[in-house]
């Protein structure tokens, strides 16, 4: 838009803001499309005024309804925006222009895909599904029981309680053979996940006097019936 200088009070001001002056004084609007005094009822859209006429896709020209959006300060219809690709944030219905979340069956910005219950952003982080809502790990513990740390799914059985996390009976097994496992059996923790005692064995020396280092730092507490790596 070219800028044509306007005397104001004494003052130079450009032709948009000539108006914007001008239009404060009458009590009126500005059209964010053509920047001029809009003498009518004005068309209201996200708190910004438009002619009624000017209110148009940028793309095909049809006039716009409440289902316009908004693209880089251009405005287009529903139609002409999904032709473009775009996704919409399942939050604040805005284009998402950056990083996209798809979870939920919907798309969203990272910043606005947060746990039902705290509403803090997941960003990155593991979330839990329930009836078409999403929780961190803490609220979902909190209001639907404890989740196995293998599947991601509630435990509705019992629970098998190793290496200070929550396991499906069927889901707690050695990580290497996956040769199922209960509290009785010897197993050594490997990459925070059971390895029972025979593939334990089968692991280089050095890897096994690393886990002995560990295992001797750690409290017997945190590692029930776990192998004792001295006898190993």
């Amino acid at each position: 838009m070219q800028c044509v200088s306007v005397a104001q009070n004494s003052l130079h001001l450009c032709r948009p803001c000539h108006n914007r002056e001008k239009a404060k004084g009458l009590g009126k609007y500005i059209c964010q499309k053509c920047h001029l005094i809009i003498d009518e009822q004005p068309l209201m859209f996200r708190n910004d005024s438009y002619h009624p006429d000017h209110f148009n896709c940028t793309h095909c020209g049809k006039e716009l309804t409440a289902e316009a959006r908004e693209l880089k300060g251009e405005l287009y219809c529903l139609p002409c925006h999904d032709k473009m690709g775009i996704p919409i944030c399942g939050a604040c219905r805005r284009p998402i222009e950056g990083r996209v979340v798809n979870a939920l069956g919907k798309q969203w910005h990272v910043e606005h895909f947060v746990c039902a219950k705290c509403e803090k952003p997941f960003l990155g982080h593991r979330h839990y599904e329930k009836k078409g809502l999403a929780y961190c790990e803490t609220h979902y513990n909190q209001l639907f029981g404890d989740v196995c740390y293998n599947c991601s799914h509630v435990i509705e059985g019992d629970v098998v309680s190793a290496l200070n996390k929550a396991w499906c009976v069927n889901c707690f097994s050695c990580s290497t053979c996956n040769i199922k496992l209960t509290l009785k059996n010897k197993f050594v923790e490997f990459d925070m996940k059971p390895v029972c005692k025979k593939c334990y064995e089968k692991f280089p020396l050095e890897l096994k006097k690393r886990l002995k280092k560990l295992s001797e730092l750690a409290s017997k507490k945190a590692h029930p019936k776990a192998l004792d790596l001295n006898s190993a």
